[in-house]
């Protein structure tokens, strides 16, 4: 579906530590870095991309966390949905909403929490029986 995401951070490790405790459940691993910027890659051909260089589209307005991302993962089941959170919390993440189902009727069970920056990040599982 998607290429990459890439998010600006203003803290490298604290954004580190977290993304490599809670991207693991959900089938990300780190898989390069240099020059300020970590790559997780995953199951496709999606790469998910942290760092703290500023991008070059960015305009003058733009900072970390000045403008907060909305991002929900695919996860293979209720299990993972879980181990992202408890990963996330564990590593300063700010619960932002319990794993748990969201949509009656629709089947979504999912889970938030706040990543370093501020960003609202989630994983969801798409449970056909609820």
């Amino acid at each position: 579906m998607f290429d990459h995401v890439h998010i600006v951070t203003r803290d490298r490790s604290a954004s580190l530590r977290f993304y490599q405790a809670c991207l693991p459940p959900l089938g990300y691993v780190q898989i390069a870095s240099q020059d300020g910027v970590a790559v997780f890659g995953g199951k496709d051909t999606s790469r998910f991309v942290i760092g703290t260089p500023r991008p070059a589209y960015w305009q003058d307005q733009h900072a970390a966390g000045m403008a907060p991302v909305h991002l929900r993962l695919s996860a293979p089941n209720e299990d993972a949905v879980n181990a992202f959170h408890h990963a996330a919390v564990g590593e300063g993440g700010i619960d932002n909403g319990a794993p748990g189902h969201r949509v009656e009727g629709r089947g979504d069970y999912s889970a938030f929490v706040l990543d370093p920056d501020g960003n609202n990040i989630g994983a969801v599982f798409h449970d056909p029986g609820y």
